[in-house]
């Protein structure tokens, strides 16, 4: 057979391209499904609770049970057949302010169920801290040498700390400059390096215990995100992923993809970040949430593990250019998902040995439960009692005027079918451990730290202090902040506070050290370190006054706080 002249001269040229395309072919790799699972603000939450929500369908609102440990564990056992390299990652806030289950053991079980369902990383949250530098540290690297030596190494022996790894790279060392953890991580996922670095809040020392934070420094969380970037890509981070405790709020479902009414601290930090990090997880303010931010998505997986934000970052491999983000929040609904079976027997174990103390009683309430939601005033059933609970703790110290900041009020104060409530149930109200301070304050001091309420920077809610019976005031939201309480409306048992006159009041010992941004109280005079605990106080109260949440007994408080308009 002849070939062709021309045929034949492009034999070598046909051979050439062909061998180009085999190398294109190897250079040129199909996109590939980067899959994470995000979780924050767990809080110790090892068995599942109330959750609701609306839903983005229908536009009702949902109430079922969700979370526990377990039900997480046997989410991600079956998404991990889905896929064997799918990484757990979380925002923060993991443990501090827990259910007694975990709190009475220093949070050590939580830190154990984590390492058991695989969590790879998680930025520091401000509740990281509510131990201190040193006990965080313990938590991260394990040991018994510990702050709170009646907890530590109580559950077991041994603690061997967080197997996963804590990042922030915006708190150092106030002497050395030094990061107290890690700013960041690369982890190798399908053959593509993803850089995940943490920050929290630099509004930290404001809603932590002042001497917690002592020593160190909290930087903008932009800023040292960004300066952390270089370094990471000359480690070969491909990829960028921001692990942040701050977020936001929106009216928008928490399963409504691609939300856009985003508002919040969040905001203006997403903004300001490298154009390379395409998503951001974050936390702090418990809400569901997935949301674009400037072409950036921004997600939230509300709290206690009632959400678990599965993300999947389509890639491509040879530049590591993100080429699309699917993201969901999958509710953690009972029964959904099969148990995993080694942490539900591990939270049996747990539960059995806390048993004895969780389940003692303590009082016997008029009704149940006591709720921790605020009117419209801002004025909560459950804010009265912890508030009274306080005056009569301290009443030996002189107190006519207690406080309590809402925002530490974790949960409702539940009750069995009989009203009795037992200290588990009532520890979960007040799961900080913080003590009482006594302290004067005059009263033109009172009358600020009342403005201070809807003129505090940063503040998530505009009321937050729960006042004792017999103090009241009213407030008018048309007046400008700094303005807004009525004339003459501020009165301990009727009569109106003189501005020079001294008055004896007790709060916690975060409210005493100007936390939550009330100054006010850091500038008392005259101040004792009862060593009482507000949880101590707290139960001591419910048992002296039997029949406390009864809505027509003769102990339900009169209201204390009026919104006029």
């Amino acid at each position: 057979m002849i070939v062709p002249r021309p045929l034949r001269a492009s034999i070598p040229a046909l051979a050439v391209a062909l061998a180009l395309a085999g190398c294109a072919s190897v250079q040129q790799r199909a996109p590939i499904d980067i899959n994470l699972v995000a979780l924050n603000d767990f809080h110790g939450n090892l068995e599942p609770s109330k959750y609701t929500y609306t839903d983005a369908v229908t536009g009702k609102k949902e109430s079922l049970r969700a979370g526990g440990i377990d039900t997480l564990g046997g989410a991600l056992a079956a998404w991990r057949r889905e896929d064997k390299d799918l990484l757990l990652v979380a925002a923060g806030d993991l443990i501090g302010a827990s259910p007694a289950v975990s709190s009475m053991w220093a949070d050590e079980p939580t830190i154990s169920a984590l390492n058991m369902l695989g969590l790879s990383v998680s930025s520091l949250g401000n509740h990281e801290f509510d131990g201190g530098r040193k006990e965080l540290l313990r938590q991260q690297h394990g040991g018994c040498d510990s702050p709170r030596p009646s907890k530590a190494c109580q559950l077991a022996p041994n603690f061997g700390g967080a197997k996963f790894g804590y990042l922030a790279a915006n708190v150092t060392d106030s002497a050395t400059g030094k990061l107290l953890v890690p700013a960041y991580r690369i982890e190798s996922v399908k053959g593509v390096k993803v850089g995940f670095v943490g920050a929290v809040l630099q509004g930290t020392p404001s809603v932590a215990v002042a001497s917690a934070v002592a020593g160190l420094s909290f930087h903008d969380e932009a800023e040292s995100i960004n300066k952390v970037i270089p370094e990471m890509r000359k480690q070969g981070a491909q990829v960028f992923v921001v692990l942040i405790h701050e977020g936001g709020k929106t009216d928008e479902s928490p399963d409504k993809v691609g939300c856009e009414r985003l508002e919040g601290a969040i905001v203006p930090i997403v903004q300001k970040l490298d154009p390379a990090i395409r998503l951001i997880i974050t936390g702090h303010s418990h809400q569901g949430y997935l949301c674009n931010v400037d072409g950036r998505v921004v997600t939230q997986a509300a709290s206690f593990g009632h959400l678990l934000s599965r993300i999947k970052m389509t890639v491509d491999p040879a530049t590591g250019g993100v080429q699309g983000i699917d993201v969901r929040n999958v509710v953690m609904k009972e029964g959904d998902f099969a148990p995993d079976t080694r942490l539900t027997e591990y939270v049996a174990s747990v539960k059995e040995r806390s048993q004895a103390a969780l389940a003692r009683p303590v009082a016997r309430l008029g009704a149940a439960p006591i709720l921790r939601h605020q009117n419209e005033a801002g004025e909560s059933p459950l804010g009265d009692v912890v508030a009274d609970a306080v005056v009569a703790a301290t009443r030996a110290q002189g107190v006519q005027i207690g406080f309590m900041n809402g925002t530490g009020i974790r949960k409702d104060l539940e009750a069995g079918a009989d009203l009795v409530a037992s200290f588990g149930q009532a520890q979960a109200v007040l799961p900080f451990g913080n003590t009482l301070v006594v302290m004067d304050l005059t009263g033109a001091q009172l009358h600020r730290l009342i403005e201070q309420q809807w003129d505090r920077p940063a503040a998530s809610d505009p009321i937050v202090l729960q006042v004792s019976n017999g103090f009241s005031y009213a407030w008018d939201s048309s007046k400008p902040a700094g303005s807004r309480v009525v004339p003459g409306s501020v009165k301990l048992n009727g009569v109106p506070l003189e501005d020079a006159q001294t008055y004896r009041i007790a709060v916690n010992n975060f409210l005493a050290e100007g936390g939550d941004h009330f100054a006010e109280f850091a500038k008392g005079t005259k101040r004792i370190e009862t060593k009482i605990y507000d949880l101590d106080a707290l139960i001591d109260y419910l048992a002296k006054n039997p029949g406390v949440g009864a809505p027509n007994a003769s102990l339900a408080p009169s209201v204390r706080i009026q919104k006029v308009r």
